[in-house]
């Protein structure tokens, strides 16, 4: 048989857990105020302008690793050259 809720009910909580419960409300609310007036302020600043010198740095990093995938390909390249010729040899 399941209880009836009503005016007449008796919820026990005690007063640690009401204040508990009230705390993280609290804090919880607080946080959402203050991430949404973080939000605000960031839609005010300028846009990061990309510095000449940051933009070297990137361009010189692709540039490397374009290099080094090229090597990579060549030495792959060499691998399978090898193998191939075995290959060719054992039949």
């Amino acid at each position: 048989m399941a209880k009836e809720i009503s005016e007449n009910t008796v919820v026990g909580l005690s007063l640690k857990t009401i204040g508990v419960i009230i705390a993280g409300v609290g804090v919880v609310t607080l946080g959402y105020f203050d991430l949404r007036a973080e939000v605000q302020e960031a839609k005010l600043l300028p846009a990061p302008e990309v510095g000449r010198m940051e933009y070297d740095l990137k361009d010189q990093l692709v540039r490397e690793t374009i290099m080094n995938t090229q090597k990579d390909v060549e030495d792959i390249k060499a691998q399978l050259d090898k193998m191939e010729e075995r290959l060719f040899e054992l039949r």
